[in-house]
């Protein structure tokens, strides 16, 4: 597989083509960034574990017949994926009570929830990412009605299988974000899932092992991916 020019470069991955037009390399950097970039800095080997975790659960979803964009894992801080024109939108899904919908609603942290909330934002750093309705994603032309059916069903059914996935593992899944692609026609998952995406709390203490360690200035930042590394590979 050759690695060709960058074809774009993003807060925490570069993407880069490659002799096949269908695909791209995904190289995970060790940056890390909060709240729309307002926050940077860096943790060690970041990249080379969220690699690896994200492969890890890409390939789960997809045996559990979750369509994605993982072709296959390359290097350390490299995954090979399908080319996909990314849909302007984020996806939230919220088991517990945490983050924005804590600031945002008055609601307490940690507070289990009578249903998941399925949220949709507007992916646009310049905007802060703002919260979007139905009407918004169709009237702005960011994806078709088929479209955004698709892709609040397999997030749902990416929520019933990850949470299952992580309990297992004895974390909890308290939230995450997901985005998706077109593929020549079809809707995959894109982007990664890790802890820089999920807030991830250890079933029983409580602790946190996700980015909310560098958001919160909580420490042992670096432990606490190296923990759900660990768990999800068994390495």
């Amino acid at each position: 597989m050759e690695k060709r020019e960058k074809l774009y470069e993003g807060k925490a991955k570069i993407l880069y083509a490659t002799d096949n037009p269908d695909t791209v390399i995904q190289y995970f950097k060790d940056d890390a960034t909060a709240f729309n970039a307002k926050k940077k800095g860096t943790i060690d080997e970041k990249g080379v574990m969220n690699n690896s975790i994200s492969c890890k659960v890409f390939e789960f979803l997809a045996q559990n017949g979750i369509p994605t964009h993982l072709v296959k894992k390359l290097s350390e801080r490299e995954m090979l994926v399908k080319k996909v024109q990314i849909v302007q939108i984020e996806v939230i899904i919220r088991n517990r009570a945490a983050g924005s919908l804590c600031r945002n609603y008055g609601v307490q942290e940690g507070r289990h929830l009578a249903r998941p909330i399925l949220e949709l934002c507007y992916k646009n750093d310049s905007f802060n990412d703002p919260l979007m309705n139905d009407d918004h994603v169709i009237a702005l032309g960011l994806a078709t009605e088929e479209e955004l059916r698709t892709i609040k069903r397999l997030t749902l059914q990416v929520n019933e299988l990850m949470k299952k996935f992580f309990l297992a593992l004895n974390i909890e899944l308290i939230d995450f974000k997901l985005e998706f692609g077109r593929h020549k026609g079809e809707i995959l998952l894109a982007d990664e899932i890790s802890p820089d995406t999920c807030r991830l709390w250890e079933v029983g203490t409580g602790n946190r092992l996700d980015k909310d360690r560098f958001r919160n200035d909580l420490g042992n930042i670096k432990e606490g991916y190296q923990e759900v590394l660990k768990r999800v590979t068994g390495k």
